[in-house]
């Protein structure tokens, strides 16, 4: 057989007979997916393996525990010859060639009537593969395929909706979480809802560029906001949530860092509930922890700091621990660092407690400027920062390797001890 006599399809054996002949660990697995398809499974074997023996004992399968014989291919749709036995497997494969039944023969690739591809399934969509009679090439063409699926690589967005799927994903939010803005730090979950989505409802922040990815049939709606500039106000981002659902699209709204640290994702979750629409929480990699770990501040740091403060720039500052053992990240902060600075600097933490402004965190473009409470606005303003930025206060910033030789040698003592640990 040459791989251009095959015939790909599916057959859908709910409730038909089937016949599987042996009683070895590939008769079990066939067993077993051919139960799973909805078939009903005849085992014909004088002795099961344990796999194959607690679905006889599960009464999921009929077991006849003997020999083969040809009368077992009377009343079957579909076969399986896998007893280990050539002699045996030929006479199953020549009763199913008689009785017009499809047959796949386990001691022989080559002659057998049918093959059994290597499958995966992710969602509703399912995978086979077949490869010229070599099964490992299969299965690792089969699972280099899955996992494109399952990490969104691939297409999963539907074009026809049939009932099954209208029943299963009509009505559905997901609050993604984007990430920092790099398209690599999405959650594996998220990219595939990605993939799938029929409307994606879109922040200025995260990752931008898997937008470009998607079909041209999928719709994004931008609702975007920057400091002090809301276009679309929240209400009304919920209102496009739910009216997007309740009109049978898959929506994504996707977020920069985690929906529910400052991103108003609890607000949005309350109001999908509300109106009846499903909605999922796919959390994501935090700004507030992954911006400093780009410019090489660990937010904790032992000896440094057991702790930190996540808070927006926005808010107030007063009741944060005192001490610049206590880190604070401020997200949104840089354009109240006039005020903020000031009230950190005179909560025990001092004007020489250093302060790191990472911006555009992750990008090509990113940014960090380093100085202290006493520096820190200054420098700013000569260097035009600009959000989205990430605001650290504490002795954690002197951990990173782009601190100037000043700050750095409180902690490391000297530049060349940090030289020779990096």
């Amino acid at each position: 057989m040459a791989i251009v006599d095959l015939y790909p399809t599916s057959l859908r054996l709910l409730g038909r007979p089937v016949l599987v002949v042996g009683g070895g660990t590939v008769a079990a697995r066939r067993a077993k997916a051919l139960l799973d398809a909805g078939a009903q499974v005849t085992l014909v074997a004088p002795v099961l393996c344990a796999p194959a023996r607690e679905l006889a004992d599960a009464g999921l399968v009929r077991w006849h525990a003997r020999g083969y014989e040809s009368m077992d291919m009377s009343d079957a749709w579909y076969a399986v010859a896998a007893s280990d036995s050539k002699d045996v497997d030929r006479q199953v494969a020549a009763d199913a060639e008689a009785n017009r039944v499809w047959c796949v023969n386990h001691s022989s690739a080559q002659e057998s009537a049918a093959w059994t591809p290597a499958v995966a399934t992710v969602e509703d969509v399912k995978v086979a593969v077949n490869a010229g009679g070599d099964p490992l090439r299969a299965v690792a063409i089969r699972n280099a395929i899955a996992a494109a699926l399952e990490t969104g690589d691939l297409p999963l967005q539907r074009y026809r909706n049939n009932a099954n799927s209208l029943a299963k994903h009509r009505g559905q939010v997901a609050l993604v979480g984007g990430g920092p803005g790099a398209e690599d730090l999405i959650t594996v979950r998220g990219r595939r809802l990605l993939a799938e989505a029929d409307v994606v409802v879109a922040d200025r922040l995260g990752p931008r560029g898997l937008l470009e990815t998607l079909g041209e049939n999928v719709r994004i709606i931008e609702v975007g906001k920057t400091p002090g500039h809301h276009p679309v106000p929240q209400a009304e981002i919920n209102a496009i949530l739910v009216r997007e659902a309740k009109a049978g699209n898959r929506v994504v709204r996707l977020k920069g860092g985690d929906p529910y640290v400052l991103g108003r994702g609890g607000e949005e979750a309350i109001a999908c509930r509300e109106n009846g629409v499903d909605v999922e929480v796919v959390p994501g990699v935090t700004s507030a922890v992954s911006v400093p770990a780009a410019a090489g501040i660990p937010v904790t740091h032992r000896g440094l700091a057991k702790a930190f403060t996540m808070i927006s720039g926005h808010e107030e500052l007063e009741n944060v621990p005192h001490g610049s053992d206590h880190t604070v990240v401020l997200l949104m902060g840089v354009g109240t660092l006039n005020r903020s600075m000031p009230i950190l600097e005179a909560a025990g933490r001092g004007s020489d407690c250093p302060v790191a402004i990472i911006e555009n965190g992750f990008a090509m473009n990113q940014r960090v400027t380093i100085g202290t409470l006493g520096t820190i606005v200054s420098l700013a303003q000569a260097g035009q920062v600009r959000n989205p930025a990430v605001v650290v206060v504490g002795d954690v910033v002197r951990v990173s390797p782009l601190a100037p030789a000043e700050i750095a040698t409180a902690y490391y003592g000297t530049r060349e001890t940090l030289s020779s640990l990096s």
